[in-house]
């Protein structure tokens, strides 16, 4: 039976998604058992919707129960770790968010797994734009009128969820082409972030637009910028790089991919990536995709060359950045 690792696998998009008339052995005996989606995030915040929709329909699809297994912590290091250690036999998926992979390799110690050797990523979905929103308190509306509060005020308080991750970077690489002072506040997650947005103690913040959605509808901050392209609901909003900033940061998106193990067999691989493929067309999963305004699964081509492009990149700007483990 053939072993796959993420580097080995070369197999195109149409053949994951034509399934062949005959099954093999492995197809045709999988899943023999329940299947496991381990999140290592909460349950009821975005990467937990993701796995639930989609594991409905594979639950669908295959006959077998799909159970979410929420393991948070440690900024999904438990959970990504977890699931390094399952059998590969295609009955334990990883469903998880680029900073567990991408940004824990500089901002943690001793990482006890490898994102490039120990998995193999079958799609992702990724965000059409991170929303950068400034306290209404500022009065800013836009990234010039932002940077004209900061030099008035000579110290910006912005709100981060974690070393290293989008928000975190995007407010340095801004703080080093603009020369302004920022103090960076960091949370436990994007909700109590968005909240201290809203009571006016943050000047600004980013993150995903379903968090950042009731604060921008409120009124109590003003949608300045978008990373990435522009945001749908709001169209008039120029991204940041059209207002002048400048960075390779201003091309990546968030994204949330699937998993399994290395060493899982090849024709496993293929099904499940076609499955999960699939399930973008299915009418819940839509529903979800369009409530976060994510973008349709990517093949599994596409999935490794943006897994393997924003890596790269992030890596190189954080380094740059000076950004180190915390002890």
């Amino acid at each position: 039976m053939n072993k796959l690792t993420r580097r080995t696998f070369v197999t195109g998009s149409a053949a994951l998604l034509c399934a062949p008339a005959v099954r093999t052995d492995a197809q045709s005996a999988w899943p023999a058992k329940s299947i496991k989606i381990v999140v290592p995030y909460p349950a009821g915040g975005q990467t937990d919707g993701i796995a639930r929709a989609f594991g409905d329909y594979l639950a669908r699809q295959v006959g077998k129960p799909v159970i979410v297994e929420n393991k948070a912590g440690a900024g999904g290091v438990i959970g990504v770790t977890d699931a390094k250690r399952a059998d590969p036999d295609g009955t334990t998926i990883l469903c998880t968010i680029s900073s567990s992979l991408i940004q824990n390799r500089v901002t943690v110690k001793d990482l006890p797994y490898d994102p490039e050797k120990d998995f193999v990523y079958l799609t992702m979905v990724s965000g059409a734009g991170g929303p950068v929103v400034a306290a209404k308190k500022t009065g800013a509306t836009n990234l010039r009128e932002f940077i004209e509060y900061a030099n008035k005020v000579g110290s910006l308080n912005w709100g981060s969820y974690g070393v290293g991750s989008t928000p975190h970077v995007l407010i340095e690489t801004i703080a080093k082409q603009y020369g302004i002072k920022v103090q960076v506040i960091q949370y436990r997650g994007e909700a109590p972030m968005w909240n201290d947005i809203a009571g006016q103690t943050l000047d600004g913040a980013a993150g995903s637009y379903a968090a950042a959605a009731p604060v921008i509808q409120a009124g109590t901050g003003n949608l300045i910028g978008v990373v990435g392209t522009r945001l749908p609901p709001y169209p008039d909003t120029p991204t940041m790089t059209e207002q002048g900033a400048v960075g390779d940061f201003y091309d990546l998106r968030a994204f949330t991919t699937f998993a399994v193990p290395s060493g899982t067999p090849k024709e496993i691989v293929e099904r499940l990536s076609a499955l999960l493929i699939q399930a973008g067309s299915d009418p819940k999963v839509r529903q979800m995709l369009n409530n976060f305004i994510l973008s349709f699964p990517a093949d599994f081509e596409t999935t490794n060359r943006i897994f393997k492009r924003d890596s790269e990149v992030m890596l190189r700007i954080l380094r740059d950045l000076g950004v180190k483990p915390s002890e």
